[in-house]
């Protein structure tokens, strides 16, 4: 059964969260507080599959425990939040987010979220070919690995998966909307938002110098492309 990790510190969303994605099958933890989720995680036992982040929390916010638990590896997390001006949403997707609901929370949509977040971390296409090598990156397709140099890449599941869609097109010109629809799979249509930020935060890591990037290149009103092999 797959866990979640609730982290919410008002009680009566909390709750109604809980039951409601109990309802849809999932196992539910709960932390009230960031400094809560945090200790939960560093517990040993099962981690949770992907973690549910109020980003307005007491003490600790949301953007701190999201940062934190990025920088313990490449957990899926789902910013829930009832701000939704680009300058909130940006924030979370820096601190590390994968992807974010809004509240109020409809539970059939963040089911189906949670789902695609899921199917990108678990599966894969078994027509795609093993590896692919463009400049002087490696993505080890099945493997889930990328390295530069012989050196490997610490990415997240989303990250992989969107310098993926670019690898295997070999050059062509993705679109922002087919990018949003093969990395993100469920209703992102027009939330640029969510490639964005994740093309920054990748560039960051597999570019020599991301502000001139030669690997997730820019096709100005039209997508990107991975750099020529």
């Amino acid at each position: 059964m797959t866990t979640l990790l609730l982290v919410e510190d008002d009680a009566r969303i909390r709750e109604a969260l809980h039951l409601a994605m109990a309802d849809e099958g999932y196992h539910v933890l709960e932390a009230a507080t960031g400094e809560a989720a945090l200790e939960r995680l560093a517990q040993d036992g099962h981690e949770p599959d992907v973690v549910l982040l109020d980003l307005m929390l007491p003490g600790m916010d949301g953007l701190e425990v999201c940062a934190r638990i990025r920088e313990r590896g490449d957990l899926p997390i789902i910013m829930v939040t009832a701000r939704t001006g680009p300058n909130e949403v940006i924030a979370g997707l820096e601190a590390g987010a994968d992807d974010y609901v809004t509240k109020p929370v409809d539970a059939g949509e963040l089911g189906a979220r949670i789902r695609a977040l899921l199917r990108r971390v678990r599966t894969g296409d078994p027509d795609v070919p093993p590896v692919v090598e463009f400049g002087d990156l490696t993505v080890r397709v099945t493997e889930g690995r990328v390295l530069r140099g012989g050196e490997e890449i610490a990415l997240t599941k989303t990250e992989f998966r969107l310098l993926c869609a670019l690898a295997l097109a070999r050059g062509a010109v993705v679109t922002r909307e087919q990018l949003l629809e093969r990395v993100w799979e469920y209703g992102y249509f027009g939330d640029t938002r969510l490639l964005d930020v994740h093309v920054r935060r990748l560039r960051r890591k597999i570019e020599p110098d991301p502000g001139q990037p030669t690997h997730v290149v820019t096709v100005r009103g039209v997508g990107y492309r991975a750099g020529t092999p």
